[in-house]
């Protein structure tokens, strides 16, 4: 793959690129979309109906996990996960603080306390060594997140979480599909959580969740939970919560599925030609470019690049003059929120979640992106730097080859 990023001659002049492109997706996939969102209809089974079995077993078998069980959302997901963990007060639960704010708000619905991990610089995911700095004897669980779609360090924490008898939760929402030697999120851990937000890389047209695992007394359980622990109906043996998720999301997510596996080879590729183009560009030690860690498959939920503190905000501005879409994934810990201020962090406690979250930018990955938009995003970056000279330099990054695969 050549990682040329100037544009050729004849090509018309783009007027900018979009951070995510949904519409180029569902042209593709309306008539299909449209005829199993009739099937729901003329069933009349608008909840729980057909289509969500369906759904659970195509991504129980997709995700290498025994069982799953659909929800409402990705929040209620680790909410529920949680729950059949039986979290409560006084427990604790080891969560990273980059990441998105459900991950860390489901501890703290059920009265438990969030204990904070800083992260791995390069990966952005849960440090292992500070995981095990913080384990107490109220420790409970812990979630390790697999941010921007590149799983984390899963053996390691896996034996910490055994020697201590605490529950694996993995915060899958961002990565379907992805792989740490060979095994896929969501099989890792006692449960895992997935997401089918609209933004995320296996999506619906609205919010929806699932919950993964290989124990069958926790899959039985969790479909108590979901269903206000009711069974049979009208009969409540636990008292769960409303969950459920309805068949339409269930039938547009059983027509992405099938596309799941070239879409997510589309993202590899885009990622790869991003990393030729920057280092084509001169820009290999200005940014951070991100790469997948060896015995990992990276689904690239996010192309997230760093920049130094200082100029990361001035070129998103630049960026957006020129109309390319970029976003701060995430601009605080979650240390650092208002609501978590009770615990008693300070904004540094946590170093590298502190430093990351000054330097992030996300760019646009979407399967769709062509290479044309692709090189007016690497032009505006360098235009960028050519005029303001970066501030800190970063260590020198290589391209990484990416092994092409067969779409499933």
């Amino acid at each position: 793959m050549k990682g040329n990023f100037n544009q050729s001659s004849n090509e018309p002049e783009l007027q900018g690129v979009a951070l995510l492109d949904l519409k180029r997706q569902y042209e593709v996939l309306k008539d299909e979309i449209a005829e199993s969102l009739k099937k729901v209809c003329d069933s009349g089974a608008f909840v729980l109906g057909p289509e969500v079995k369906v759904l659970e077993n195509n991504i129980a078998t997709y995700s290498q996990a025994e069982h799953a069980i659909a929800c409402a959302s990705g929040s209620d997901a680790l909410l529920l996960a949680l729950m059949a963990t039986g979290i409560g007060p006084g427990d604790e639960v080891l969560v990273p603080s980059f990441t998105f704010f459900a991950t860390a708000s489901a501890v703290t619905r059920l009265g438990a306390r969030p204990v904070f991990v800083d992260i791995e610089p390069k990966s952005f995911n849960m440090s292992v060594i500070d995981t095990a700095r913080k384990i107490t004897a109220h420790t409970k669980a812990m979630i390790p997140v697999h941010l921007f779609g590149q799983m984390a360090e899963m053996v390691e924490l896996n034996r910490l979480a055994q020697q201590h008898g605490i529950t694996v939760i993995e915060d899958a929402a961002q990565s379907i599909g992805a792989e740490f030697e060979g095994r896929r999120a969501g099989s890792w851990g006692d449960m895992g959580a997935f997401s089918f937000y609209p933004t995320k890389n296996l999506g619906g047209a609205g919010d929806g969740g699932l919950v993964t695992t290989r124990n069958s007394q926790l899959a039985q359980l969790l479909k108590l939970l979901h269903v206000h622990g009711m069974e049979p109906r009208y009969y409540h043996r636990i008292i769960g919560i409303n969950s459920r998720l309805d068949s339409f999301q269930a039938a547009i997510i059983n027509v992405k599925i099938k596309y799941l596996e070239s879409w997510t080879m589309m993202r590899i590729q885009n990622a790869q030609r991003y990393n030729e183009m920057f280092l084509d560009a001169g820009l290999g030690n200005k940014i951070g470019i991100p790469k997948p860690f060896p015995n990992r498959r990276h689904v690239w939920n996010q192309y997230t690049i760093r920049v130094s503190d200082g100029q990361r905000d001035e070129l998103r501005k630049n960026l957006a003059e020129r109309k390319i879409g970029s976003e701060i994934y995430y601009p605080f810990g979650l240390h650092e929120q208002e609501c978590f201020r009770y615990l008693g962090y300070s904004s540094e406690s946590l170093p590298e979640t502190h430093r990351a979250s000054r330097e992030v930018l996300s760019l646009p990955i979407f399967p769709e992106l062509t290479e044309q938009e692709q090189q007016l995003v690497v032009r505006s970056v360098k235009s960028y730097f050519d005029v303001n000279p970066a501030r800190h330099v970063f260590p020198a990054a290589t391209a990484v080859p990416v092994k092409k695969r067969d779409a499933a």
